[in-house]
């Protein structure tokens, strides 16, 4: 079994599948033209110290930053962990 596995401070995030959208009148939005995520599940991380996440936290991340990956018909990000900007918490309602 092959698997992906980040090297010298990256994180691998996992990317959703594109979904085909189409308006009411039924006009197809291709991905092209929307606006992507900036979010995204841990996959992987390399030997961080002490990270502040863990493999299946969601992060946001910087625009524009990383490389994507198509590997055994997912879609990857390969981004440096720096690019991470925070993660989502689930928090009690006050």
């Amino acid at each position: 079994m092959k698997e992906l596995q980040p090297i010298n401070e990256q994180v691998l995030l996992e990317l959703e599948e594109a979904k085909e959208e189409t308006t009411v009148s039924g006009i197809i939005i291709p991905d092209t033209a929307k606006e992507k995520p900036q979010y995204a599940k841990v996959a992987a991380l390399s030997g961080i110290e002490k990270p502040e996440i863990s493999i299946g936290d969601i992060v946001f991340y910087k625009a524009f930053s990383g490389t994507e990956i198509e590997f055994e018909g997912k879609n990857y990000l390969m981004i440096p962990y720096a690019d991470i900007l925070g993660k989502m918490v689930e928090t009690d309602k006050i």
